[in-house]
């Protein structure tokens, strides 16, 4: 889910980039910092939408550099157990597959997938329904429910599943 907030950060600045074009140069460093990490509290930072303030700045003691704190608003995200991802397997194996939803990667264990499906080995992966109608292989893109999320401190993982009603292949890239 994506959400708006506001952050703080203190943002250091080497004295070459002081003078008329401070508050830019400072800006840019902000978006260059924080723009696509992510914290495990908040989540992935998808974009700085705002700036609502910036405070005096502090020099370091022996470095010259300074310390503002600078206050932002920006686009979040970050999902929940129980929400509905649509994602691209990247990988496909007997154990399940692995799909991407923006910077989430989300595993879908063998036993999470429908009991029609079978997996197929060889040089393109899948799991396919036994008449061939439905085939999921890398690149397929598929509609998922996130069943379960572990947050480090620098990344997201998720648990999901397409064992419920609507959830499954949206698009295969074959054609199939």
């Amino acid at each position: 889910m994506f959400f708006h907030m506001v952050l703080e950060r203190n943002m250091q600045l080497h004295p070459r980039h002081f003078g008329r074009n401070l508050r830019e140069n400072l800006v840019s460093k902000l978006m260059k910092d924080v723009e696509g990490t992510c914290s495990g509290r908040h989540g992935f930072v998808v974009a700085i939408t705002g700036i609502e303030s910036v405070g005096k700045g502090l020099i370091r003691d022996g470095t010259g550099f300074v310390t503002f704190p600078v206050k932002y608003q920006c686009v979040v995200f970050r999902p929940f157990k129980g929400e509905i991802l649509e994602a691209v397997v990247t990988m496909v194996n007997k154990m399940g597959f692995f799909a991407e939803a923006g910077p989430v990667q989300i595993f879908v264990s063998n036993h999470l997938i429908p009991d029609d499906m079978e997996f197929q080995s060889g040089d393109m992966p899948n799991y396919t329904t036994s008449d061939n109608s439905v085939k999921i292989q890398k690149d397929s893109e598929v509609r998922l429910k996130i069943i379960g999320t572990r947050v480090d401190a620098t990344e997201i993982f998720c648990i999901g599943t397409i064992k419920d009603d609507f959830l499954g292949v949206i698009n295969d890239p074959t054609g199939a």
